[in-house]
Parts: structure tokens; C-alpha cells; sequence
């Protein structure tokens, strides 16, 4: 027998969602900077919520990577230091550069279906950045980095790799607003385009060329600078 689901249980899961989409809004688009303190009762009458939605949603949004609960010391937007953040690209780097020397080495061609993945990705990124969306914008990043690895068909290998940028998406997105504000917002979702042109030519030297020119946190520097 299948459980009814009554409106209390619908508007608590709505609560739930409007504040977890809220609350990743502000953090990646750099309105909660990282580090900063969650305090629950301003949240909770900023966003008009009760206790129970919010703290479902501060959990979730800790599975996500975005928010850290301290023993003792309440919640916080996640936060990594200057070497974590460079180990976890050079990690990412790895990665993906491994990736793709498996989808690609030996003469193999991209997986087609994979490549469709890839395009709808650069397409998507293309569109939020004339939306206006930077939401949109940083999931479809996202999700073109995740294609990447996915052309590999590794599956021990995603397995490494999504902690890796679920870890990093805070400051993927930090580093894509970065690009808009000194060049043109098109720019992030060109660089994409051409990574994703020498994907589908199958010519694994030449991914690798466009790999290792993509930028991925060359805005960043004020954080790789820190101490």
C-alpha cells in the first residue's frame, strides 16, 4: 500500500527546496562568501521558514559540499585553504586528462551520446550567460566537467572524481563570475566550445593541448596567493 502524501508533507518538502535553492544562490554567486557563519535564526527570518525545513536544507546543501556543520560552532559556508584548492585542481587536471586519454587514446572515438551530453552542456552554458543566470550557468559548468569524465566510461573513475568537484564547485563558480567581470561573459562558455570542438574531432593531442590552455583557476589567484 502506498502511503498518501498529505499537503503538510508537500509544503514541508517545498519549504525545503526554496531554501536549499536560495541558500546556493547567495554562496555560489558570492553573496555568503566562504567561511562565513550560518546563523540559523537570521536565516530563518530572512527566508520566513521554521526550524525543521532549514536545517534540512543546511544538511543537504552539507552533502552538496557547500556548507560545513562545525561541532560546537553551529554551520558555515565550506571553505578550503589556498592548498587545498590547488591540490584539488591539479587532482582535477589528472583526472580529467585521464579521462580522456582513455576515451580517446588508441585511435578510440568519442562516445557519440557522450558528446551529445557535452554539446547540450556547452549550449546550456551559453544560454545562462544570456539569461543572466549564473545558477543555471554553474550547473551547466558542472555538468560539462562531469561529461568529460563520463566520455571515459570508467566507472571507478567517476567514482574519484565527483568528491573531487563537488568539493571544487564553490570555486569553479567563484572563478567563472571572476572571468565575466575582466572579459566578456561569453568568453567561459567559448573556452567550453573549443574544448568540446577538439573533443569531437577525436584528436586526443590536440585535447590535451586545449586541456592543459583552459584556464580552469586563473582567477583565482587571490585565494592560490593567500597564506
Amino acid at each position: 500500500m502506498t502511503a498518501e502524501v498529505g499537503p503538510t508533507a508537500l509544503e514541508a518538502t517545498s519549504l525545503v527546496e526554496l531554501a536549499v535553492r536560495r541558500l546556493r544562490t547567495e554562496i555560489l554567486s558570492g553573496a555568503l562568501a566562504p567561511g562565513e557563519r550560518l546563523v540559523e535564526e537570521q536565516l530563518r527570518t530572512r527566508f520566513g521558514t521554521s526550524r525543521a525545513p532549514l536545517r534540512e536544507a543546511l544538511r543537504l546543501l552539507g552533502q552538496q559540499g557547500l556548507v560545513e556543520h562545525l561541532p560546537r560552532r553551529g554551520v558555515r559556508v565550506a571553505e578550503l585553504s589556498p592548498r587545498d584548492i590547488e591540490e584539488l585542481f591539479s587532482l582535477r587536471d589528472v583526472l580529467e586528462r585521464f579521462a580522456l586519454e582513455c576515451a580517446l587514446g588508441g585511435g578510440r572515438t568519442p562516445d557519440p551520446a557522450g558528446l551529445v551530453a557535452l554539446a547540450d552542456a556547452v549550449a546550456a552554458m551559453d544560454a545562462a550567460v544570456h539569461a543572466g543566470d549564473p545558477l543555471a550557468r554553474d550547473a551547466a559548468h558542472r555538468a560539462f566537467h562531469t561529461g568529460l569524465v563520463a566520455l571515459a566510461g570508467h566507472r571507478h573513475l567517476f567514482e574519484v572524481y565527483e568528491p573531487v568537484i563537488l568539493k571544487l564547485q564553490l570555486y569553479m563558480a567563484t572563478n567563472m563570475r571572476r572571468e565575466a567581470d575582466h572579459v566578456p561573459p561569453e568568453s567561459g562558455p567559448a573556452r567550453h566550445r573549443r574544448l568540446y570542438d577538439a573533443v569531437a574531432s577525436g584528436d586526443l593531442a590536440a585535447v590535451l593541448a586545449e586541456l592543459d590552455a583552459h584556464g580552469a583557476r586563473t582567477y583565482l589567484a587571490p585565494e592560490l596567493d593567500a597564506h
